[in-house]
């Protein structure tokens, strides 16, 4: 079982960056794609972004497309989500997840905070 810890959250400013890192445990980290998503207050949880096994394929949510990039480094199990000109509507609880053949989420981490407010 694949176990996922975001991390790097916190408040920033429109027009900010910020950086944050899912850490898996688990031998079998490597061979699966990881997503990310983020639910706001009152709203339904939303796709963000996925990044393949190897990190050689990505895809992204429009609303965050030239705004947002994920990258992965497999040696230190880790997945990192860049997020660049944040804007308010960003504002939410952003998950990473483990995904299926299918590209469904398996295994969820417990979420880190984002807030994008002057």
């Amino acid at each position: 079982q694949v176990q996922l810890v975001e991390s790097g959250g916190g408040l920033v400013q429109p027009g900010g960056s910020l950086r944050l890192s899912c850490a898996a445990s688990g031998h079998t980290f490597r061979t699966y794609h990881v997503g990310w998503f983020r639910q706001a207050p009152g709203k339904e949880r939303e796709f963000v972004g996925r990044i393949s096994w190897r990190g050689a394929n990505t895809n992204y949510a429009d609303s965050v497309k030239g705004r947002f990039t994920l990258s992965r480094d497999n040696a230190k199990n880790m997945v990192y989500l860049q997020m660049n000109s944040l804007k308010p509507e960003d504002t939410a609880i952003y998950y990473c997840a483990s995904l299926s053949a299918s590209l469904q989420p398996l295994y969820w981490g417990q979420g880190t905070q984002v807030t994008v407010s002057s």
